[in-house]
């Protein structure tokens, strides 16, 4: 089904609200759906909506939380998620973290205590779109495994990079230090197709290629310990920095009643500061690579609606009735 984007915004806005969310988190994190579809990534936009009303509703997000926002120097802002969902924080502090990049030349963002982040490409884009410079880094529960380990040590630990581009749509980075990310295995276990070679290893620490297998193992860096050590940096500034969970002791993102309780950095800079030209000058380089066939990260065309899969629909459309019929389950 095609749904406007308004219209899908206002889907998800409703169903969050029906799952447990105040009206400030179900409108937060409506947005962030709606910029992940149009951002070309389904994984996380509707299909990972369905992480958090479910979440909503067993209490591994604490639906009601108010962000706790401290500024501990002029170009520091702390926010302690209090349980709640990573976006709301950000979205607060969003205009106080601009601000402060714009006044000083850079600024920094911690949060604690969340649920994982959903699209980290989301909290680096929107500072692109406002001329400054961003980098995200964020851990999730442990699902990676590093070194000579069976069993998962790390979290997917994605960055995020983006820059604002003269004329056209910031340059966006946005990976995990993962081979892959989890919402790739789980979608490949409903579809039983194979994965690729060096995705995963089963629960006895074995390569494998079935996802059912790997949804009981654990993922693998990519680049093997080239990949591993990355997502120990991202692990040491976003959760050693701000004070959140390890990815060993945050509990699932998926299971329990308990939230991850896991971190978020945030860098902003301004450009400008140093290269008064800087978005021209990366347009023009762009154009160059992509001239030479190089894959700009972060292009996309203008869309005015979103493409939804029936069952997806019929998955959220439960939710708003469906909330104490759930709640009541055994």
């Amino acid at each position: 089904m095609r749904l406007t984007i308004e219209g899908a915004r206002e889907m998800a806005r409703r169903a969050v609200l029906a799952a447990g969310a105040s009206e400030a988190a179900a409108a937060s994190l409506a947005d962030a759906t709606i910029a992940a579809e149009l951002a070309g990534r389904p994984s996380v936009g509707f299909a990972h909506l369905l992480d958090y009303l479910d979440s909503l509703v067993a209490g591994r997000i604490a639906g009601s939380a108010i962000p706790e926002i401290s500024f501990p120097a002029p170009v520091a802002v702390r926010i302690d998620a209090r349980g709640g969902i990573a976006q709301l924080g950000f979205d607060l502090a969003f205009d106080a973290l601009r601000e402060r990049a714009g006044l000083y030349g850079l600024a920094l963002l911690s949060q604690a205590n969340s649920y994982t982040v959903g699209e980290l490409g989301y909290y680096t884009r929107r500072l692109a779109e406002a001329g400054l410079i961003g980098l995200a880094l964020a851990n999730g529960p442990a699902l990676v495994a590093a070194g000579k380990s069976q069993g998962a040590v790390y979290g997917t630990n994605p960055l995020s990079f983006a820059a604002p581009v003269e004329g056209g749509s910031p340059l966006l980075i946005d990976q995990s230090s993962s081979a892959t990310a989890f919402v790739n295995i789980r979608r490949a276990a409903g579809t039983g197709e194979a994965i690729p070679p060096g995705w995963a290893v089963d629960a006895s620490g074995r390569p494998t290629t079935d996802p059912r297998a790997a949804l009981t193992g654990a993922l693998l860096a990519f680049g093997g310990e080239r990949g591993a050590n990355i997502a120990l940096m991202v692990e040491t500034l976003a959760a050693g920095l701000t004070g959140a969970n390890w990815s060993l002791d945050a509990p699932s993102f998926a299971d329990g009643c308990r939230s991850p309780g896991v971190g978020l950095l945030v860098v902003a800079l301004k450009p400008e500061l140093f290269a008064p030209d800087f978005s021209a000058r990366l347009a023009a380089h762009l154009a160059r690579l992509a001239a030479k066939g190089v894959h700009i990260p972060g292009q996309r065309p203008a869309r005015r609606d979103i493409e939804l899969p029936d069952a997806l629909l019929e998955a959220i459309a439960r939710y708003p009735l469906g909330r104490s019929q759930r709640s009541a389950t055994p």
